[in-house]
């Protein structure tokens, strides 16, 4: 194996500026993520062994988060997030290093808009290869919504993963766009069909609410003016269909009208926006008689 430890590696290697970020989304455990990952961008490493090599040849690819889907956070409770990724370097890597980051350049103060580190620097597997040495490479990030994104909803979007390595003469490599990634408000809805039991033909009212996270309150709020499909399962069938979209009102409640057909299930699903997760509610039976 050609991993070597932090201390051994990164001795003396690593020049990590007094940045602060006031605003900026940082993981509880790393509170420092935002500083490490703009010393990473901005290859702050002093003179190598070989001086020809100021910068590390290190390449990065195949970077999965959260194994390809939405990373949706409601208010509470910690989330383990999974990233894989491999890499290559042509006479070994030393130690990578992982982030999640939002702007529109990570060596920048001002564009890092929130800023991410992994629980623990990734776990490598080294495969010799060809002209060199495959990394096959894991981690983990918990993140908890109170603490990382307290300070408001604004980062609720799109992502990317940034990844840096350090060789065996401690020279840096770095990629800030390994892998896209969406973190988003999570999203509830109900749903009440009433009356029940009615006759055929009368009237159904079908009332409910859409609400989504609020990081900065901690609370959850209503989602105005979003579309919702009232749905309808007959009893019997598997299969829900849509009846009419509607949209919510300024407190995020929904109420629509139906006539009685036959008996089954009504329920309202959300699709989700750019910054908030889909929500479905299991349906509500209606005896129709």
């Amino acid at each position: 194996m050609r991993m070597h430890t932090t201390a051994t590696v990164l001795s003396g290697a690593l020049v990590l500026s007094a940045l602060v970020l006031p605003g900026a989304a940082q993981a509880a455990e790393r509170p420092g993520a935002a500083t490490d990952l703009r010393a990473f961008a901005s290859r702050s490493v002093q003179p190598s062994v070989r001086p020809q090599d100021a910068l590390g040849g290190t390449t990065f690819k195949n970077g999965v988060v959260n194994k390809g889907k939405d990373i949706v956070l409601g208010v509470a409770g910690k989330k383990a997030v999974p990233v894989t990724f491999t890499a290559f370097d042509v006479e070994g890597v030393a130690i990578t290093q992982a982030f999640l980051w939002q702007g529109t350049d990570s060596s920048s103060t001002d564009t890092i808009t929130g800023a991410l580190e992994s629980d623990e620097y990734p776990t490598c597997t080294e495969t010799p290869v060809e002209g060199g040495y495959s990394y096959s490479c894991k981690t983990v990030f918990t993140i908890d919504p109170a603490v990382a994104f307290k300070d408001g909803n604004g980062i609720a979007g799109p992502w990317k993963l940034f990844l840096g390595a350090y060789d065996l003469y401690a020279n840096a490599s770095a990629d800030d766009d390994v892998a896209k990634a969406s973190i988003k408000r999570a999203a509830k809805l109900s749903v009440n069909a009433s009356p029940e039991p009615v006759k055929k033909g009368k009237t159904i009212t079908v009332t409910g609410k859409l609400i989504r996270a609020d990081w900065s309150t901690g609370k959850t709020t209503g989602y105005a003016t979003q579309p919702v499909k009232l749905q309808f399962r007959k009893k019997g069938s598997s299969t829900y269909t849509t009846l009419k979209t509607i949209k919510t009102s300024r407190t995020g409640a929904l109420s629509t009208t139906t006539k009685a057909g036959v008996d089954g299930d009504y329920r309202f699903v959300f699709d989700g926006t750019f910054t908030t997760g889909s929500a479905t509610v299991p349906g509500d039976f209606v005896d129709v008689r």
